[in-house]
């Protein structure tokens, strides 16, 4: 279920232009090119900006996406036709044979209730070719990045063209390990609307989630740092069986869980 942050039409429009520096899919937009992938699930696609990317390069694309506004807005991009987007989430996909699948940002630990946990993995393992790959990122509990959250280290304001200038900032609400919630608020000068959105990540340690992927199914050929924010997340490389045999994971050289790149 998504929040009012990406299911409200007037919220879901300003994600892009409040968050523009996405240097956080180069390092996916990579592994595209190190595995050979020719065609992608995006699961929590939001507004399009990683499957157009994709799109871009080639790349068969299909996203997935319980918010109706946050996909009404990636249609609405140039290229989006060349997408196939979905409304729905991945536990209910239709028949699919991907290389890839992926949950970009914070999608993985939007999705906090257990049973929809287990559900998406199984969606992504059923939509993957024998062979193909689940590809995200957690953030690391231990670095405790809710600490980090309020107002002064947020507090902005943009000018978003069509709509005006747009303060916002987040305020941490709760911690109650391993979920942690905040809240957002959006104030806008042409006519003064004050908008508030409350989000919930869950924070699951490494050996949750790997023990996770393969009660579903999956191998988890390593577990590498996020490049944007290194030594501050995971970013699992999980495997479907099947198909030939990956090089990282031939006997010689075979990539191990407790192994971080």
């Amino acid at each position: 279920m998504a929040d009012e942050g990406f299911g409200n039409p007037r919220l879901a429009s300003l994600y892009d232009p409040l968050d523009p520096d996405r240097s956080d899919l180069d390092a996916y937009v990579r592994m595209t090119e190190e595995f050979g992938v020719r065609r992608v699930l995006d699961i929590g696609c939001g507004t399009g900006v990683f499957a157009l990317l994709l799109a871009d390069r080639g790349i068969d694309v299909v996203g997935v996406d319980p918010a109706v506004a946050s996909l009404d807005v990636a249609r609405g991009k140039a290229g989006g036709e060349r997408v196939r987007w979905i409304h729905g989430d991945a536990g209910a996909l239709p028949p699919l044979e991907v290389d890839m699948a992926t949950m970009t940002a914070n999608v993985a630990q939007e999705i906090t209730d257990p049973r929809d946990w287990r559900g998406t993995l199984r969606g992504a393992r059923e939509a993957l070719r024998p062979g193909g790959r689940l590809v995200f990122e957690t953030r690391d509990p231990a670095r405790r990045a809710w600490e980090e959250w309020n107002r002064d280290a947020s507090y902005g304001v943009t000018e978003v063209p069509g709509v005006g200038a747009v303060e916002s900032w987040v305020e941490l609400v709760d911690v109650g390990l391993p979920l942690v919630t905040f809240r957002w608020t959006h104030v806008f000068a042409a006519d003064g609307e004050v908008m508030t959105s409350e989000s919930t990540l869950r924070f699951r340690e490494r050996a949750e989630v790997e023990a996770d992927l393969v009660a579903q199914g999956f191998v988890v050929e390593e577990v590498r740092d996020a490049p944007d924010r290194p030594g501050r997340e995971f970013v699992f490389v999980a495997r479907r069986p099947g198909g030939p045999m990956p090089d990282a994971a031939r006997p010689d050289d075979a990539a191990r869980p407790d192994d971080v790149t």
